[in-house]
């Protein structure tokens, strides 16, 4: 899979996310996402994850997606975050 192909996975499970996604060996199945999105808003960080991997749940199982990092975060967390990294 290349990871323009996962991008869109997630983006129609969670149609309003801003994702990143890269492929962390050139093998086309591990991979890293960040993903920004409303519905992550109020969840911790595991329930965050459990959306995610239900999203590509078909994917995970038959190994066309080996490894999966994610990094979620709600709009709130990610202003956070990205005024933590500026200081």
């Amino acid at each position: 899979m290349l990871p323009e192909d996962v991008r869109e996975l997630i983006l129609e499970a969670f149609p309003d996310a801003v994702v990143e996604v890269q492929d962390l060996t050139g093998t086309g199945d591990h991979f890293a996402a960040t993903i920004v999105s409303e519905r992550f808003s109020g969840l911790p960080m595991i329930k965050q994850h459990r959306l995610v991997n239900q999203a590509l749940l078909d994917y995970l199982e038959d190994g066309r997606i080996h490894a999966l990092a994610l990094k979620t975060f709600s709009p709130e967390q990610w202003q956070r975050a990205s005024v933590q990294l500026e200081s």
